[in-house]
Order: structure tokens, then sequence, then C-alpha cells
């Protein structure tokens, strides 16, 4: 592919060399009036150990951005390899929990068994960012679940699994 200049007329160019960086897959919660919701996302990354840090872009074109930028606590999961299907649910079903073993976390925000981390958040700041919404959370529990599962990886447009060097 030649080299260009993102425009409005090559944002499909721009997503597949977006999409050259793999990255983690998570499944970010929280719990509102009408009952829990749920988003797929792989703009994970941490920010700071001190104050503890997170952050996560939702997009302002999906129906769940505004209630997840208003919202006063989530709760991230760093989903295992073996949870293709859940992350492949909660791209298009948010509020769908019925088929999924989960319980109210810390911060009343749903938390599923089986991801190989969850961090508990108190929403810190939200800052617009063109077509998404940057959502820093601040840390106010977090868990480890070791497990045999690798972490669920996306890359190109695929899910898949990281196969270290031997």
């Amino acid at each position: 592919m030649p080299s260009f200049t993102p425009d409005t007329t090559n944002t499909d160019d721009l997503r597949r060399a977006f999409s050259q960086f793999g990255t983690g897959v998570t499944l970010v919660t929280t719990q509102t009036a009408s009952g829990p919701l749920g988003m797929t996302a792989n703009s994970f990354s941490s920010v700071s150990l001190d104050p503890a840090l997170v952050l996560w872009s939702a997009a302002c074109s999906s129906k769940r951005h505004d209630t997840f930028a208003e919202a006063t606590s989530f709760c991230i999961h760093i989903l295992a390899a073996n949870q293709i299907a859940l992350a492949k649910h909660f791209a298009r079903h948010g509020d769908d929990f019925d088929a999924h073993d989960w319980a109210r976390g810390p911060n009343g925000a749903p938390t599923l068994r089986g991801c190989l981390a969850t961090f508990h958040c108190d929403t810190y700041a939200v800052h617009p960012a063109g077509d998404h919404s940057i959502i820093v959370g601040r840390v106010t529990q977090a868990a480890v679940h070791d497990g045999v599962h690798d972490g669920l990886m996306f890359d190109r447009g695929l899910f898949g699994r990281f196969c270290p060097d031997q």
C-alpha cells in the first residue's frame, strides 16, 4: 500500500493501517438503571501506577457510547483466548447477560467469571477525541486470575492468540 494522507476519502485505508497493530481484547461493563451493559473493546491501555489509571476508547457512533461516557464506574475484563464467543456476543448485544456467568462487582459493575484479569474503576476523566471518547478510569480494585489460557488477541480484523517464540 503506498503512503497516503489520512482524510475522509480513505478511512478504509487508515483502518487497514491501524489493524496492523495487534491488541488484546477487553470487555467493559457497567450497571445502568435498566440493567447491566457490556461492550467489547480493543483500545485498552494502562496509563499510570500512581494513581492507578487505565483508559479505553468508545466510538461516538456506538449506541452504548453515551451510557459509558456518563457512567460513574465500570469494569474492564481482559479476555482469554477461549472467550472469542464472549467478545463477539458483546460486540453486538450489550444488554444480553442471560447466558453469561457474572456477579455484581464492588463498584456495582457486572463482573464476568473466567477472564484473565479485571479492573474495577471509577471514571476519572472523559476526553473527546475525534470520532471516539477516551474514557480514563481510576482502578479501585484489580484481580489477576491465573490460568492455562493465553490472552485473546485481535490482529488484522481477526481474533486469535499470541504464539511465543519457542
